[in-house]
């Protein structure tokens, strides 16, 4: 399960969750929201905040995942045997 950063929405002021914006590790697009002050229509249809899928800046600036792996020790072990691929 992936947790995406929330931002405070410049219009509502809502807390919204932000998604990273492809090629910007600094940028991403507000996910859709309702403006608690005009939740329907007079039809009943739900209304998304204007500012939904805007641009906003990220809370923290992307960076790469880090994996902890540990490295063999040629000293210690064994040398790993031939796989056939075929």
């Amino acid at each position: 399960m992936m947790k995406l950063p929330r931002v405070e929405c410049p219009k509502c002021r809502r807390p919204t969750a932000v998604a990273p914006m492809a090629g910007s590790l600094t940028k991403g697009h507000l996910w859709r929201h309702d403006d608690p002050g005009a939740r329907r229509d007079p039809d009943g249809s739900l209304v998304s905040c204007s500012e939904s899928l805007s641009i906003v800046d990220l809370p923290e600036v992307g960076r790469q995942m880090e994996f902890e792996v540990e490295a063999p020790d040629p000293a210690t072990d064994d040398e790993p045997e031939p796989m056939a691929l075929f």
